[in-house]
């Protein structure tokens, strides 16, 4: 039976309790907010599914194959706007959809929980836009998906990399009629974490929240902006990686799973059809493409995803590029995030103090926060943003090198 003993070994995919076939197995949270596997042993007929599935004890190797990568923007302005970079999984699900096929991704629950789910129309793929900085709940959704390709269905499934990688050793045999889209992942941040961050927000706002945005191009693509959408129109939050707590625990590494620490799925070549991310620097790439208004990058991995984009160009503006320059610099995509020293004793913080003590303790936002997000935001509206970026990390870079 799986038994967790060390937990940067489990990234909480849930493809050991979706497979088991005495479903005696239960994701359970632990204090920090992640869920893990318990096994209930008076149920357990130890047939060993859960370990030969485990994709983190069999993770497989990153072997080179054949890859088209693409600049990829969508035509409508509103799913434009909507979207975390360019819009490209709106079109993808759009091709899914026009075959009857059904479309499963990370949206809120009633709660703003942060939850897989469906959709089987166009328009509810609104619930999928806008990256959410939470780990997700799998919940049933592997074995849906099984029973919808059984079907004969296409099914689009969407997550990110250990997710996926959880799909497909559940499935433990490739279907004709399934679509994968996986996300480079900075790293999993964690759901107790954003409970306690939404409870502080709800006291101070004063107001029912409609709807939250983690990556809102409120100050344009380039400024990463959480916004909270209110009931009250009156009322507006939105704030950027400099005085936001939520991004700043998500960005200092203080919120995120063990498991991301030693990532098993930092690679290049992977298992799904597409893996998409953002594209900052799209002018290194084209003149033609807006890069103010956000670009999908495109790793595609598959005939089908080559076969997709090429049909979906009436929605897309699509621009192949080579794959090497693709993923040249995009350390997400092959490195762990570090360890913050501090990350130990806020999860610790966080059980036993006050929520709003607490992140004040770990993240107050002083004159110097306010002043960097005032600077930040004029260098936006002036198009130097980027110059300051490149400036900064240069700055840093010699830092390094001088250590």
């Amino acid at each position: 039976m799986i038994t967790i003993k060390d937990k940067r070994e489990c990234c909480g995919c849930s493809a050991c309790a979706s497979v088991c076939p005495k479903r005696c197995i239960t994701m359970c949270e632990d204090n920090e907010g992640f869920l893990y596997p318990f096994v209930d042993t008076d149920i357990c007929i130890e047939c060993g599914l859960c370990e030969n599935i485990c994709p983190v004890i069999h993770t497989q190797p990153d072997e080179k194959k054949e890859q088209k990568a693409y600049l990829v923007q969508h035509k409508n302005a509103q799913v434009l706007r909507e979207s975390t970079s360019g819009g490209a999984f709106t079109a993808i699900a759009k091709w899914v959809l026009d075959r009857g096929g059904m479309v499963c991704g990370a949206g809120f629950d009633a709660d703003f929980e942060v939850v897989h789910q469906w959709a089987d129309c166009y328009e509810n793929l609104k619930k999928f836009r806008n990256s959410k900085y939470v780990q997700s709940r799998i919940g049933d959704t592997y074995r849906q998906t099984k029973q919808f390709l059984m079907e004969g269905r296409y099914v689009l499934f969407s997550g990110t990399p250990c997710q996926l990688e959880g799909l497909f050793s559940f499935l433990r045999k490739s279907y004709e009629k399934l679509v994968t889209v996986d996300v480079v992942c900075h790293a999993c941040p964690s759901p107790l974490v954003y409970r306690k961050y939404l409870e502080v927000q709800k006291k101070k706002i004063g107001s029912e929240f409609t709807n939250v945005l983690f990556r809102d191009k409120y100050h344009g693509y380039k400024y990463s902006t959480m916004s909270i959408i209110c009931r009250d129109t009156s009322i507006k939050y939105h704030e950027g990686i400099d005085t936001d707590v939520m991004m700043r625990a998500f960005f200092a590494n203080m919120s995120v799973r063990p498991s991301c620490y030693q990532c098993a799925f930092k690679k290049r070549y992977r298992n799904t059809d597409f893996t998409i991310w953002d594209c900052f620097d799209v002018d290194k790439f084209s003149k033609k493409l807006d890069n103010d208004k956000g670009v999908t990058r495109i790793l595609a991995h598959s005939d089908l995803a080559n076969v997709i984009l090429k049909e979906s160009k009436s929605q897309l503006e699509v621009l192949e590029i080579n794959p090497n320059k693709a993923v040249e610099g995009v350390k997400e995509m092959f490195y762990s995030v570090s360890v913050n020293p501090k990350r130990d004793a806020f999860f610790t913080d966080l059980n036993i103090l006050d929520t709003e003590t607490c992140f004040r303790k770990y993240f107050p936002i002083t004159l110097r926060h306010r002043l960097e997000k005032q600077v930040r935001l004029w260098t936006v509206r002036l198009g130097l943003y980027k110059h300051m970026k490149k400036l900064f990390k240069a700055i840093m870079g010699s830092r390094e090198i001088k250590r």
